[in-house]
């Protein structure tokens, strides 16, 4: 199906590709959808319901049927659509969901039965008054291994992907005709110009064009202009996915993509997120179906899509078209199959389609005024069409039966506001040009221009994509371009664009078989039947229906199913309104958006000053929130069990040493301090003494346990507190939040300083007797330094705060040491310890400590727990008002029958293991 001439390949160059392990020739400059039209590949998928055979039918991202495989091994990627994969030496492709393959497929069997699996059918079918869960759960879960279109890998991606922060004065997105004059237009005026195109090759609906006419002429002089302008930036292979809040775009550029292995200095794909201060949006237009019976046969393609395939890729789908249309725009593509050697037969369902029907018949076409497809006919591929009079409903006129390989329809344009709806809302129906059209502001930061606001002529785009360029350099602050738009002179045929609504049904059209989501197979009998039964509002019927939830998202079907609600309403689909437009805009890669953020990249691993000690004393290392902490520290032959219980062993009998670094340190400071957390905390602090330490619980709003630790008063207006290891950045944004909005009349100011303190306990027996070698210019003994109450020392020279609070039970101190000197306060303590068999201990030790002391932790404040739970409702004050104070009483939450912490004591030599569940007896 290639043709010998034309086109924007390179034949110089043979590619080689596979699909299902065929050989697929192709050239560079090709899409792997248009290869495989080019190779005589008339099947390339299978719909998801019925398993019904699916040809290509666009040649852009809207594609709804080839969806494919890409790669494979740890590499595939499914779900891709053939027409927007670049083609490259060494591609690998397989169709889906069809077995043994996608020509013949066991599972098309599934269609005999599609009058019983109509919208909503497994509501209807698996649940009811008279089936109990039972029915339904055992049915679900065939449904669920029925559903999903391609199978993941489970294997590890061996590719890396980037993210990077990028930012420009004037974003413009789309490279056809408006995009390029914009772009043009805001390089002249000197601002900062990000050019984002999702194809690889610029230019649009200008490659819908004869190759090597005037529309590539203007084209290259363009693209040839931007590239000089050291302010532009030009970025092809780029989808810009998603608009957000404080005109911020994801984009996402396949970097590596068009290579069967990206080279190891070569991210696959990149995740840009842009911040720019103007966003110009020249999307064009999508091309609508058209609905009749059969019509999602292989054969039946968009006109443009044709024409594309025909110009760009020199590729004729076919030797005998029917031409079916609504609107001016598929006669051009009807003069260019002719001009090909094609025969061509317009159905045109307007009665007079005026200059363009009778310059088509002076070229040797058949135009067919005031008629519409009713049948399409085929076993595998379209085969012929029945056509009738446009008002079939009355009766009058006949059935015209024509045969063809070929199917061209055009049901009207859809402008592409999906980016413009992300900011900005549904868009509103235009009763004059019968589609939908945004709402126009003139002071939005994001504006549309071209074929997104339904500009259907070349010259308009580009005098539109000028002016919205221009408009958005002065914006920013730059001086507006004098010069004007190169001007592009080609032949247009037409003005009438727009999109007129489906012709009326017929007793003698297959209405089951007349379908408006293709990958789906949802049919206008699906959206009748959704209506009768109460689904009147648009969003309701997309998901009872799913019309438009394929992975296309409705660009192929949303409108019909609009129009379609609109006459069954009797209201037209201005009422209906769309459906809401959500990011991203084609789906994309979790590994882009990811990036290196994975493993243990997903987050800084943060380690202690002491890391490098445990390592070399044989730890064995855990993570603690965001922090690597050591587990227990094993001795030869030694399993986590007996390391714990000798390192407890030691702390109970003697002395143990523990690295605590990773708790929370805030500083709280100001005048205001002890009121803030009388406030925060449920017991009362402003009574708390300079120089002593106090153990505190804070509250949720709703009246559950948040977190607890202890905090010092250094100073008047001085305090530290120290949070959970878990918890140190939620509290933190807890504290800044309550002093930003609802405490702003407070003299307080919190710092974060959890990386300023190393933090080291030392727990047992002889741990004061240790202090007392170690630490200088302070007075440790029992009454020098009680319990509660903190004291300045020097260890080894370093300055250090010694607290005297325990968590395990027995005597014990916490030494906050700045973390220049951590490992060297540190040193200084094990090695003084020596001669008292210090023993440095983990995790495990800590929580077995801990949990015979009963100290609640980490475990038991999981948010779902309240003061009574934990056995600590007589912390709260009654004296003072706190956070979660009034709730925390609410009558569930007090009830003596709510479950409560008790400690268990477990008899025998065997222990209980971790996560174990308790039974009652018997």
């Amino acid at each position: 199906m290639r043709l010998p001439i034309g086109g924007r390949i390179d034949r110089s160059v043979e590619l080689r590709m596979t699909f299902d392990g065929h050989p697929v020739p192709a050239h560079p400059g090709d899409t792997l959808a248009s290869a495989l039209l080019a190779n005589g590949h008339t099947i390339v998928g299978r719909s998801f319901k019925y398993h019904r055979p699916r040809g290509i039918f666009s040649a852009g991202v809207e594609e709804p049927n080839a969806l494919v495989t890409l790669r494979d091994g740890p590499r595939s990627e499914p779900n891709t659509r053939a027409t927007s994969i670049e083609a490259y030496d060494g591609l690998v492709a397989t169709g889906q969901n069809g077995w043994p393959s996608v020509r013949f497929d066991v599972a098309a069997l599934y269609g005999l039965f599609s009058p019983f699996l109509a919208a909503g059918f497994y509501y209807k079918t698996f649940i009811g008054p008279f089936r109990g869960t039972s029915y339904w759960m055992f049915f679900e879960r065939l449904i669920r291994k029925a559903a999903g279109l391609g199978a993941a890998s489970v294997l590890p991606d061996p590719d890396h992907y980037e993210r990077v922060n990028a930012f420009c004065d004037v974003l413009v997105i789309g490279s056809g005709p408006a995009g390029l004059a914009a772009a043009l237009a805001a390089g002249r005026s000197g601002a900062r110009v990000m050019l984002v195109e999702q194809d690889f090759e610029l230019g649009g609906s200008l490659l819908l064009q004869p190759a090597g006419g005037a529309a590539d002429n203007w084209r290259g002089v363009i693209i040839e202009e931007l590239r000089r302008m050291p302010n532009v930036r030009i970025l092809p292979r780029t989808t810009a996915f998603g608009a957000y809040d404080d005109d911020v775009f994801g984009l996402v550029e396949r970097v590596g993509d068009a290579t069967a292995t990206p080279t190891e200095d070569q991210p696959r794909q990149r995740f840009l997120v842009l911040r720019t201060k103007r966003a110009i949006v020249a999307a064009g237009a999508i091309e609508q179906p058209i609905a009749f019976g059969s019509n999602d046969l292989p054969g039946i393609m968009l006109a443009g899509a044709v024409r594309a395939y025909l110009n760009r890729f020199a590729v004729l789908v076919g030797r005998r078209f029917v031409v079916a249309t609504n609107n001016d725009s598929a006669y051009a593509t009807a003069y260019d199959l002719l001009k090909s050697g094609a025969t061509v037969t317009v159905a045109d369902s307007r009665p007079a389609p005026g200059p363009v029907a009778d310059s088509l018949r002076a070229a040797g076409a058949e135009v067919l005024p005031g008629h519409v497809i009713l049948q399409a006919s085929g076993r595998g591929r379209v085969s012929g069409v029945d056509l009738g009079p446009a008002d079939i409903a009355s009766g009058a006129g006949d059935w015209i039966s024509i045969s063809c390989d070929a199917v061209a329809v055009s049901g009207g344009w859809m402008p592409s506001l999906h980016l413009w709806s992300h900011r900005y809302g549904k868009p509103i129906y235009d009763s004059e040009r019968n589609t939908f059209v945004h709402v126009a502001d003139a002071g939005a930061t994001l504006q549309c221009a071209g074929g997104t606001l339904a500009i259907n002529r070349l010259a308009a785009a580009i005098a539109d994509g000028y002016g919205a360029g221009i408009r958005a350099a002065e914006a920013v602050g730059c001086q507006a371009a004098t010069s004007a738009a190169p001007a592009l002179d080609v032949p247009e045929i037409g003005g009438d664009w727009s999109h007129t609504p489906l012709p009326p049904r017929s007793s003698r059209t297959v209405a089951r078989n007349t379908f408006v989501d293709f990958q789906h197979d949802v049919t206008l009998d699906d959206v009748d039947l959704a209506y009768r039964e109460g689904y009147a509002a648009i969003e309701h019927l997309k998901r009872y229906t799913t019309a438009g939830m394929a992975t296309d998202q409705g660009k192929t079907s949303n409108l019909n199913a609009l129009i379609r609600v609109g006459e069954l309403r009797g209201d037209g689909p201005a009422p209906a309104g769309t459906t809401t437009y959500r990011p991203p805009y084609t789906p994309q890669t979790i590994g882009a958006i990811v990036g290196h953020a994975h493993g243990r990249r997903y987050r800084p691993t943060r380690l202690t000053p002491m890391h490098g000690w445990h390592l070399a004393a044989g730890a064995t290392m855990t993570e603690a929130g965001d922090w690597m902490q050591p587990w227990y520290y094993p001795n030869a032959g030694e399993t986590l069990n007996d390391a714990f219980l000798r390192e407890a062993r030691n702390v109970r009998s003697n002395v143990g040493i523990v690295d605590v670094s990773t708790l929370g340190k805030i500083a709280v400071q100001g005048p205001d301090a002890a009121t803030f957390l009388d406030r925060v905390y449920v017991n009362k602090w402003s009574n708390l003494a300079v120089g002593s330490v106090r153990y505190g619980i804070m509250l949720r709003d709703d009246g559950f346990v948040f977190d607890d630790g202890t905090t010092a008063r250094i100073a008047e207006h001085d305090y530290f507190m120290t949070t959970t290891t878990a918890n140190a950045g939620k509290v933190m944004s807890f504290l800044e939040h309550l002093l930003q909005t609802a405490w702003r009349d407070l003299r307080v100011h919190v710092t974060s300083v959890t990386d300023q303190w190393s933090a080291v306990a030392v727990a047992g027996p002889n741990s004061r007797t240790l202090l007392e070698a170690v630490a200088t210019d302070a007075d440790v003994s029992a009454a020098g330094l009680p319990s509660g109450h903190l004291t300045h020392a020097e260890i080894g020279g370093a300055p250090v705060r010694i607290h005297r609070m325990s968590y395990s039970g027995e005597l014990a101190y916490e030494i906050f040491i700045p973390s220049g000197f951590g490992q060297h306060a540190w040193d200084r303590l094990v090695e003084a310890g020596r001669r008292f068999g210090i023993t440095p201990y983990g995790l495990e030790a800590v929580g077995a400590m801990r949990i015979e002391k009963g100290h609640v932790a980490g475990n038991e404040l999981d948010g779902r727990t309240t003061l009574r739970d934990l056995g600590l409702e007589k912390f709260a004050s009654k004296t003072k008002p706190f956070i979660g104070g009034v709730l925390s009483q609410r009558e569930m939450l007090i009830d003596r029958s709510r479950p409560c912490l008790v400690g268990l004591q477990v008899h025998g030599g065997t222990g209980v293991a971790s996560g174990a569940l308790l039974y009652a007896k018997g």
